[in-house]
């Protein structure tokens, strides 16, 4: 499950909110579950940059589902700044799908 961000920005969409809302929700019907939160970003940008704005759009993923009622301690952040691709064409379509948060259950 993906959220996605706009270029060089870590705020949460609108649009991903019911997303986000289906994870807490799960997590709440599930307490003993864990999710680690992966931040992701396109190519540009250097590494430096682009694992910082990860760990920004990770923290912002997490601080969302903390209003939403579920305890952080129950997920984990990581960013790979641009390192784990979705998509490598040199494009918006394909840059769009790299700017992303990815939740997986651990």
């Amino acid at each position: 499950m993906n959220i996605h961000f706009d270029f060089d920005k870590a705020e949460i969409k609108e649009n991903d909110r019911a997303i986000l809302q289906g994870i807490a929700d799960f997590m709440k019907a599930f307490p003993v579950a864990k999710v680690e939160i992966a931040g992701n970003c396109d190519e540009r940008g250097t590494n430096e940059y682009n694992l910082a704005l990860g760990n920004k759009r990770a923290a912002a993923a997490l601080a969302y589902l903390k209003t939403l009622g579920v305890d952080e301690a129950r997920f984990t952040t990581i960013s790979y700044g641009k390192e784990k691709p979705l998509c490598t064409e040199a494009t918006e379509a394909c840059w769009s799908q790299n700017r992303r948060d990815e939740f997986k259950l651990k």
